[in-house]
């Protein structure tokens, strides 16, 4: 069902891609053209005609141009000139220009014309026709521009350009630079619908029957009063009609109305975390006059104290991880594959809650969240009036202007996600215990309220640090103050007030919005104990550019907060930049019940001084040729069994019970072989966990993550790179093999490189030096059907693997 339901959703999107001629939603990525550096005056014709060609998403941060212009010591993209240096990572913003020609039909030239922008970092100005049309100040921020009044006639050629700033130092992470995330031409006609005026509420069931109230937006924008009928279809995704109904509006000229019908649906599919089933609504106005497709999910939420949250009625535990919004070696280029991909990675690895740290997601995202079963906190702001402890060129400069903008493009882009739970008002406000900042907590939250009149809960994230920047004195103080009007109260690092907060406050709910990966063990015992605590939120869920180093496990008397050059990454997810599982990914395992036992060994430190959100210098496996029976080997399991065994080579070196954290720690000499960790329960041994020594190695294996691909110019593989041994297993000690990446036929290189948080010559590099004895390749599909054959050779070995991209159709 799952797959069958993915492959439908996803084929509903396509009906607004390139192709599709009376769309009113036309995808304009391909051909563009782009200019690095900063202009006094607006370009002409001819100096256009030698600007790059490229086809969006785009983020010029993780390519060389912008590094080499501000000079320093470069490689690849990273610079020590870098005005945001670690938060964003080394890397450079500075100003871009795009450009873009497209000429209008005679039927589109006679109706409304918009452009819509998903993501622009930073502040973008549009100008059409040498006209500017529209400034944005928040990168994260979809929004629309109308064209019409500056349009050319048809069959004349008209001119848009933007031009994109990220300049001074404007946030706490990477954020990327430029036309990020996809571009639509919208038209409709003069008298429509408004896609972002219109509302499915589905969360409410009475037996089986799922109550659906849509409610939709008729624009008219002529000089004449227009009458007519709007039709709602509810479909399956058998393309069934399982509810409909019609509705007249009547609009003065100029202006709005609200047209809305209650309908049943019976029998009804609940949209599930394993089964994530997706109605779609289909509004219709005049006979095909205009027309949305909004795809849904019937599901109930609530939330208390007493209960926690309840999915369907059912108790979920919200196994939650906060996730930055760029991916890795493509930068924050938001690429449908990539949205995907990230979801499909966490899910596999068990959390079913993601937290968009610390603004809007992309829409893909939302979308994925939504086909896969994902539950979703979406956030907007990391700012509000205040910057104290972040940046002085950072959102607050305009959040006083742009605010209620912002939220209200949040609450009606997103409003039928059925992943979304959850509206986060904020991150760590400087400003949130003042009077004024309570006073925009109950204007946000009011916003949302008015708007969303479903279960959603409403929530902030807060911790000790903005108490301090409040001048807020005394925690008591501070809990009282801190989640004034918001239904959930987000804490971050905060797990030990948790209990006596509730002694104080028992109809709070709370959830922990971020937590240190050491602290995992305590947080979610308290998630699976105390009803009101709804979930914890690890930081982070995946790695990410930016905030260098601050996962690191360096030696004592390295006291650095962030790491400084060549660190260009965090470094503190459960996943790495390349999508592998970390250390302590397999302690989460034990934790969520996922696996009844695992074992990492720590690297041999005479000190070390891991921060609050790295891990120890674990590795899975047991191949250590620099080290002997005589070297102390400190070997971590994990495991909820009352009783650990250690054996290595089948000899026993010890046993013991897990600490209060599921961990035995054991130490033994180093011998090459077979090192075993097994549960005791009731004195029997069951379940175990095995690390072997890896021989010398034997090749290179090439495994991408998909079997089909298509033809449709914007498809990517993932194909992952690992040496091996002769008995397959991947070499990831000492392994620093470098390799050269080709592609040929159907498909080009986009990107490469390996998760390394240090390793800056390999970041998006066609010659990458392995790193823990793997590298990654992410290839793009051209538009033409074929082969695609990815060859990746080093001194010793060579190996290819050849990939089909299909015809879009066929590949369905």
């Amino acid at each position: 069902m799952m797959m069958k339901q993915y492959f439908l959703f996803f084929l509903a999107l396509a009906t607004v891609i390139p192709g599709h001629a009376q769309s009113r939603k036309q995808c304009i990525d391909a051909g563009w053209q782009f200019s690095y550096g900063a202009r006094t005056t607006m370009p002409t014709a001819e100096e256009t005609a030698s600007w790059r060609h490229l086809d969006l998403p785009h983020d010029w941060s993780v390519e060389t141009e912008a590094a080499q212009t501000a000079g320093g010591t470069v490689v690849g993209p990273f610079s020590t000139s870098s005005v945001g240096k670690h938060q964003t990572g080394n890397t450079v913003g500075g100003e871009g220009w795009y450009k873009k020609t497209f000429t209008l039909t005679a039927a589109q030239a006679r109706q409304l014309v918009s452009i819509y922008f998903e993501g622009v970092y930073n502040q973008s100005h549009v100008y059409i026709n040498g006209r500017e049309v529209n400034f944005n100040p928040y990168g994260y921020s979809s929004y629309r521009v109308d064209l019409t009044p500056y349009l050319k006639p048809a069959g004349q050629e008209n001119t848009l350009l933007v031009k994109v700033q990220n300049l001074k130092n404007n946030t706490r992470w990477y954020a990327g630079s430029g036309i990020f995330r996809h571009v639509w031409l919208l038209t409709t006609p003069r008298c429509h619908l408004d896609d972002w005026g219109t509302t499915v509420r589905a969360d409410q069931v009475e037996g089986t029957t799922g109550k659906v109230s849509v409610s939709t937006t008729v624009n008219n924008e002529t000089s004449k009063r227009a009458k007519g009928k709007v039709t709602i279809r509810l479909m399956d995704n058998d393309d069934n009609i399982v509810a409909q109904g019609t509705a007249p509006y009547r609009i003065a000229p100029q202006r709005e109305s609200r047209v809305s019908l209650d309908l049943n649906v019976a029998n009804a599919h609940l949209w599930d975390l394993d089964s994530p089933y997706l109605y779609r609504a289909e509004i219709v106005m005049d006979k095909q006059k205009d027309r949305l497709t909004i795809p849904f999910g019937i599901r109930t939420l609530r939330f208390s104290a007493q209960d926690g949250f309840q999915l369907n009625g059912k108790s979920v535990l919200l196994r939650g991880g906060c996730v930055h919004h760029d991916h890795g070696l493509l930068g924050a280029a938001s690429w449908d594959k990539a949205e995907e991909r990230k979801v499909r990675l966490l899910k596999a690895q068990g959390y079913n809650a993601l937290r968009c740290s610390h603004n809007l997601p992309s829409e893909h995202f939302l979308n994925a969240c939504d086909s896969m079963g994902m539950l979703v906190m979406d956030e907007c702001f990391d700012q509000w009036e205040r910057f104290e402890g972040k940046n002085a060129d950072d959102y607050h400069l305009y959040f006083p202007q742009y605010h209620t903008q912002d939220m209200s493009t949040m609450l009606r882009r997103d409003i039928n996600h059925p992943s979304i739970i959850m509206w986060s008002i904020g991150n760590e406000i400087p400003d949130r215990g003042s009077e004024r900042g309570i006073e925009i907590s109950r204007e946000l939250t009011t916003m949302v309220k008015d708007y969303d009149k479903s279960a959603r809960a409403t929530t902030n994230a807060s911790n000790s640090w903005e108490m301090k920047s409040s001048g807020v004195e005394g925690w008591d103080n501070w809990s009282a103050r801190a989640w004034s009007y918001v239904d959930v109260a987000g804490y971050n690092y905060q797990y030990g007030h948790y209990k006596t907060d509730h002694e104080v406050y028992p109809d709070r709910i709370i959830v922990g919005t971020e937590s240190y990966p050491r602290e995992a063990g305590p947080n979610w015992d308290l998630v699976e104990s105390q009803p009101y605590v709804i979930g914890d939120f690890t930081w982070t869920a995946m790695d990410y550019l930016g905030e260098a180093g601050i996962g690191n496990a360096n030696f004592v008397g390295n006291n650095d907060f962030f790491q400084k050059w060549p660190w260009f990454n965090g470094w503190c997810g459960d996943i790495d930049l390349i999508g592998q599982k970390k250390p302590q990914s397999f302690y989460r395992d034990v934790l969520w019940h996922r696996a009844p036992i695992t074992m990492a060994v720590e690297q041999p430190f005479t000190h070390e001084r891991v921060s609050g959100w790295g891990w120890p210098q674990e590795h899975q496996h047991w191949t250590w040729p620099e080290y002997n029976d005589s070297s102390p080997m400190n070997v971590h399991v994990y495991s909820r069994a009352s009783l650990v065994r250690l054996y290595l080579n089948g000899k026993l070196m010890g046993e013991t019970k897990p600490d209060r954290n599921y961990r035995a720690a054991f130490t033994c000499g180093y011998t090459p072989g077979l090192l075993r960790a097994v549960n005791v329960e009731n004195g029997r041994e069951t379940d175990a966990f095995e690390l072997t020594t890896t021989s010398k190695p034997a090749a290179i294996r090439l495994t991408a993550d998909r079997n089909n691909y298509t033809s449709s110019g914007t498809d990517l593989a993932y194909v992952t790179i690992e040496l091996v041994d002769a008995r397959g297993r991947v070499i990831t000690s000492n392994s620093s093999e470098k390799v050269s990446i080709s592609v040929s036929g159907s498909g080009s290189l986009l990107a490469a490189g390996t998760a390394s948080p240090t390793d800056m010559a390999s970041f998006r590099s066609t010659t990458p030096t392995l790193f823990e004895g793997r590298a990654l390749a992410i290839v793009k599909t051209t538009n033409q059907p074929g082969d695609i054959m990815i060859t990746v050779s080093s001194k010793q070995f060579s190996q290819t693997l050849t990939l089909k991209s299909r015809p879009v159709a066929s590949a369905r």
